[in-house]
């Protein structure tokens, strides 16, 4: 029995792994425990069809979900039947004592449902083949809930992916770059280019509070949300109080997101909101400029207090946005990298192309906290604005 059970907790997640449990079940114990001709029986449009069989036997093809015996099995989870069971779960002119049990991939209630049926042999005994389906029953319910849920964070994970920029916009005189490492299979971070104009590119980034499947479906609502009101030309403010209070009146209290968005015109011009997100760095030569918080955080408030902001990009100048993943890492002395250290880092490197500046950037951080896992989602977007020529 331990290692039927191995068996199907180290099986991978496919197509074949039900059917390859049914000969399992029947090769390693059926002649210890005095049962064969195993079926495995897959619900579809409302009706159970033969999905495989041992050994290739006549049975019953479909079982309908109102069949005497299929309504024990569904109502208990497993059935030993003293008797020849009630209903088709035998065919007709077969003398024999089924056991079936039932296992579902998600919510009882509406996962998908497969039955296992197994014909009794002489000598059975009664809590051996209880203590056997309902060990396996059990297994496999919970491998089918295991790979659903790994399903579910997989389609989110390809969902967010999908959010992100494909390449980075292009405007004369700019260049710019982003890239974003959840902690989790799906994280809480956001980063958005928008191209408003062939003079205009908005930038965003932000940070969900935690991380994994309820972050991530916060950063979806964001992205979209500004997507939405900033291509259609509404003003920063008013789209920015539009998203809070969806935000406010959709998620629970506790959750929030911090959010920078500015509108980088080609001149030079920067116009910004900051909610609550770690300060942007604004680096030019030896001086570097914080863009400090212009508003509170998003969610949390029905109507925050939220101003524009105003900077200024020098040819030659370095915009970095980051979110506190990259800050907040720490090293084995559980030390910070700190704001401290992206400003000194950002000044000696401030050469380097966009791109080349977000790779650096991770690699730093990446080694500063020694090469191991991130603990927390962390993003960095690169904005610079190439020498004036000649």
């Amino acid at each position: 029995m331990d290692a039927l059970l191995a068996h199907i907790g180290d099986a991978a997640h496919d197509a074949e792994l039900l059917p390859s449990v049914l000969g399992a079940l029947e090769a390693s114990l059926g002649q210890m425990l005095h049962f064969h001709n195993g079926r495995l029986y897959e619900e579809h449009d409302g009706v159970f069809l033969l999905r495989a069989s041992n050994n290739g036997g006549s049975f019953t093809r479909e079982l309908a979900l109102d069949d005497p015996a299929v309504e024990l099995v569904l109502r208990h989870g497993s059935y030993l039947f003293d008797t020849s069971a009630p209903g088709k779960l035998v065919p007709e002119g077969r003398a024999a004592v089924p056991v079936a049990f039932v296992v579902t991939a998600g919510p009882s209630r509406s996962g998908k449902r497969w039955l296992f049926v197994y014909d009794l042999l002489p000598a059975w005994t009664h809590e051996e083949i209880q203590l056997c389906m309902n060990a396996v029953r059990a297994a496999l319910n919970f491998k089918l809930a295991s790979g659903a849920m790994q399903s579910d964070l997989e389609k989110a994970a390809q969902i967010q992916q999908s959010l992100l920029p494909l390449s980075a916009p292009e405007m004369e005189g700019y260049a710019f770059a982003g890239r974003s490492q959840p902690a989790e299979r799906v994280g809480g971070d956001l980063y958005d280019f928008i191209r408003l104009s062939d003079e205009m590119v908005g930038v965003s980034i932000g940070d969900a509070s935690g991380h994994g499947l309820p972050a991530a479906l916060l950063v979806r609502d964001v992205v979209t949300g500004l997507r939405m009101g900033l291509e259609d030309q509404r003003k920063i403010v008013y789209t920015i109080k539009k998203l809070n209070q969806v935000i406010h009146r959709s998620t629970f209290s506790t959750r929030f997101i911090s959010l920078f968005y500015g509108e980088v015109e080609r001149n030079g011009n920067l116009l910004y909101v900051n909610c609550g997100h770690p300060p942007p760095l604004l680096v030019h030569g030896d001086q570097v400029r914080q863009l400090e918080a212009t508003g509170t955080v998003i969610g949390p408030l029905r109507d925050p207090t939220i101003y524009r902001a105003y900077a200024y990009l020098e040819p030659g100048a370095t915009l970095v946005l980051y979110s506190d993943g990259i800050i907040e890492r720490r090293n084995r002395r559980h030390e910070m990298y700190e704001i401290r250290g992206l400003r000194s880092f950002v000044l000696q490197h401030q050469h380097l192309s966009a791109q080349e500046l977000v790779d650096a950037i991770f690699e730093e951080v990446f080694a500063y906290g020694h090469h191991g896992a991130w603990a927390d989602d962390a993003t960095v977007v690169v904005v610079k604005r190439r020498e004036a020529a000649g």
